[in-house]
């Protein structure tokens, strides 16, 4: 036999559900973590150099920098919104010491990162300094 009140009682119970099922997906808001993606750095160019530096994040969290004067590696770990980067070995392209000072100040403030986003193509890093990159989809 049909009862209204079990029906109700279904139905909160389904609704109360899906509710909560929503509501753990969080990261429906915040894209994936752009692992296997190249990114370019959005800044502005520095005078005398159309070069821009560039992060290409395999999809472990490898990482290849080509940055204004330097080149080398380092890794990405992420839980969540939390990022760890950690910098390997750098190669100096023989730039000048100014140049080379800037590329340090970067991989120190990429390194001294604490959390990221995503939206779209833009990933930030925040942390001492925000840094925001653009994730290269041609």
């Amino acid at each position: 036999m049909f009862s209204m009140t079990r029906f109700l009682r279904w139905t909160a119970a389904a609704l109360t559900l899906a509710v909560g099922v929503v509501g753990a997906f969080p990261a429906a808001a915040q894209e994936d973590f752009p692992f296997g993606f190249d990114m370019t750095l959005d800044t502005a160019h520095q005078p005398g150099s159309k070069r821009l530096p560039t992060v290409e994040i395999g999809d472990h969290g490898e990482a290849k920098l080509d940055l204004w004067c330097k080149s080398g590696t380092g890794q990405f770990s992420v839980a969540g919104n939390t990022v760890i980067f950690m910098p390997g070995p750098m190669e100096d392209r023989g730039c000048s010491p100014e140049r080379a000072a800037v590329d340090d100040d970067l991989i120190a403030t990429l390194s001294a990162a604490t959390n990221w986003k995503r939206q779209n193509d833009l990933v930030s890093f925040t942390g001492a300094k925000p840094l925001r990159f653009q994730i290269n989809t041609n």
